[in-house]
């Protein structure tokens, strides 16, 4: 007789009870277009605001809230057997307040191998082990083309006022480093807000503005022009940059084709 749940361990460590066919919310935008890559629409029971793909289908699911602010009555009404969270993406006392009532899954992604070892996790708790499995394999086998391009310092903006950049510690700083930049503020952790003074003593060859979390785009180019005359400014994707589930499958095309 098929076992009704099963034991397993999240990115954190955590034990997690996972009931078959669960019934799912999930927290974070990049593995809600996982889950429905993976076929699963039907379990899929809730999204955040800022999941936005597929857009056909994700717009019929109901709205938890944002990813660091969560209705909790909504998603008591909706009944989750399992919640998909990530360490960086969604707020602590948050996690805390549903791990009380909820399985909750946490993932903590800062490098590929990370990213596809969640992909194969999520597969094998949701019972469509073969197909995640696939997924990452495609993913990996993807990297194995990539395009390494000159190696130029660079700061890869994530915010304006203040000013915040991808450090050390980010999913964002492998990415730069697999397509061969390099992050001039590596010797900073994490998501480090930069004064004008910094940037300039940073002395970036390459300014890459990602549009998002801030939407970035052309018209923010002259600005940050005016504050490193001799760098390279573009606009880029900030899907392809730090979006850790099966939107990884295009990034290799992606980086491919920039011209940096």
């Amino acid at each position: 007789m098929q076992s009704v749940s099963r034991t397993t361990y999240d990115q954190m460590g955590f034990e997690v009870i996972v009931p078959r066919n669960p019934r799912i919310i999930s927290l974070v935008p990049s593995q809600t277009e996982l889950l429905f890559d993976l076929g699963l629409d039907d379990q899929i029971t809730g999204v955040t605001k800022f999941c936005i793909h597929p857009a056909d289908r994700v717009k019929q699911k109901p709205i938890i809230g944002g990813t660091k602010k969560f209705r909790f009555d909504v998603i008591d009404e909706l009944r989750p057997d399992l919640i998909i969270g990530n360490k960086e993406e969604n707020y602590q006392e948050g996690i805390t307040q549903l791990k009380s009532r909820y399985p909750v899954w946490m993932s903590d992604i800062v490098s590929l191998r990370e990213a596809t070892e969640m992909i194969r996790s999520i597969g094998n708790i949701t019972d469509v082990e073969a197909k995640a499995n696939q997924l990452a394999d495609d993913i990996l086998g993807s990297f194995e083309n990539i395009k390494r391009h000159d190696s130029k310092r660079t700061l890869y903006f994530i915010w304006q006022n203040p000013y915040m950049v991808a450090g050390n510690g980010t999913f964002i700083n492998e990415m730069l480093q697999r397509i061969g930049l390099i992050n001039a503020a590596v010797h900073l952790e994490r998501y480090p807000e930069l004064r004008i003074s910094q940037i300039g003593e940073l002395d970036p060859e390459l300014i890459l503005l990602s549009s998002e979390p801030y939407p970035f785009k052309e018209k923010h180019i002259e600005t940050f022009m005016d504050l490193c005359p001799n760098a390279n400014v573009q606009v880029v994707d900030g899907e392809m940059f730090s979006w850790y589930g099966s939107r990884l499958l295009g990034a290799v095309d992606y980086f491919n084709s920039l011209k940096l």
